[in-house]
């Protein structure tokens, strides 16, 4: 596998930072000031940044923001339409912000202090390197942390040391240049609640772009809040599991390729889930003592992505339809 070694001492790009509040919509409020104070907390400070804009598309009470850009007045808001979508909102920000690398980060992550930096350096290795995607992990504490480690969208930390070529990102953890990302922008229009990533991932891989992955850019994702976000959130893994088969066999039989694709494989899905136990216990054996208690919730998790995707297959838009009419959004 091919790798790269990032320079040390060289000069950053510009760079800025975008952070949405759709994403707020199911998390806790107190997420989104953890994920600020671990910004704030940064080895390069958020000031050093064109910009840090803040996309509001009225998720957030209004003596909330005030509060925030009290205590961190490099914070910019944008107001925009309610019920702004997710994506729609990222690349709302990546128009409006000036800087050469656009940096994403989400108000349900964690973010440790080389965070920014790393992101950054990585594209001192080259004027090549478009995309880079930091690496975040759910946070897993006790049996139900255990369980989500297992079962929730996000991997182990892969313990790579070099830049090295991934197959895909987060939007919660990535960044691009700027320009590269508005000529190649995330397709916002698709049937999915979350996942349009996945679909923007394999299209610049077809059009023959690397996905650079920097696993020292850490973060940690907080699992689902809740029981009513538990329930709503893996039923709709299900859904975006289906979308996404749907979306990709289309993209493969465009490109006339034949490779095996992980995500639209039940094999490939088992063989993430084997990844995953073998990083957790290269990672943090002691998550084990849990494992009792964490599969009920396991299975629980499972059959809720079952369920979904099965649902899903009859009638296509009717979960999704359902969630936006109970949140409002």
């Amino acid at each position: 596998m091919e790798q790269i070694q990032t320079p040390l001492n060289t000069q950053l790009p510009s760079f800025s930072l975008i952070l949405e509040t759709e994403n707020l919509a199911n998390a806790d409020l107190k997420g989104l000031f953890k994920s600020l104070e671990t910004l704030a907390n940064q080895d390069i400070s958020p000031t050093c940044a064109n910009e840090v804009l803040l996309i509001d598309s009225g998720d957030t009470p209004t003596h909330i923001l005030e509060h925030l850009c009290e205590q961190y007045p490099w914070i910019k808001v944008h107001h925009t339409q309610l019920a702004t979508g997710y994506y729609k909102a990222k690349m709302l920000g990546a128009e409006l912000v000036t800087g050469e690398i656009v940096v994403y980060f989400d108000s349900d992550c964690i973010y440790q202090p080389n965070w920014l930096r790393s992101i950054l350096t990585a594209f001192t290795a080259g004027e090549d390197i478009q995309i880079v995607a930091g690496e975040t992990m759910t946070l897993s504490k006790g049996a139900y942390g255990t369980a989500m480690a297992l079962t929730y969208i996000f991997p182990q930390h892969s313990g790579h040391k070099t830049l090295t070529p991934t197959s895909q990102y987060f939007l919660n953890n990535v960044a691009f240049r700027r320009e590269f990302l508005l000529s190649n922008p995330i397709p916002t229009d698709l049937p999915l609640y979350r996942g349009n990533c996945v679909i923007h991932a394999r299209n610049l891989q077809n059009a023959g772009y690397i996905i650079w992955n920097q696993s020292q850019a850490r973060a940690t994702h907080a699992p689902p809040n809740g029981l009513s976000h538990f329930f709503w959130r893996f039923l709709l893994i299900g859904h975006d599991y289906y979308w996404q088969n749907r979306l990709l066999a289309k993209a493969k039989a465009a490109a006339q390729t034949r490779e095996r694709d992980p995500m639209t494989s039940f094999n490939g899905k088992l063989e993430v889930f084997s990844d995953r136990v073998k990083k957790m216990w290269a990672n943090n054996p002691r998550q084990f003592i849990y494992l009792p208690l964490a599969i009920p919730i396991v299975i629980s998790a499972l059959a809720l992505i079952f369920t979904g995707y099965v649902i899903t297959v009859f009638q296509p838009k009717y979960l999704l339809e359902v969630y936006n009419d109970i949140l409002g959004d």
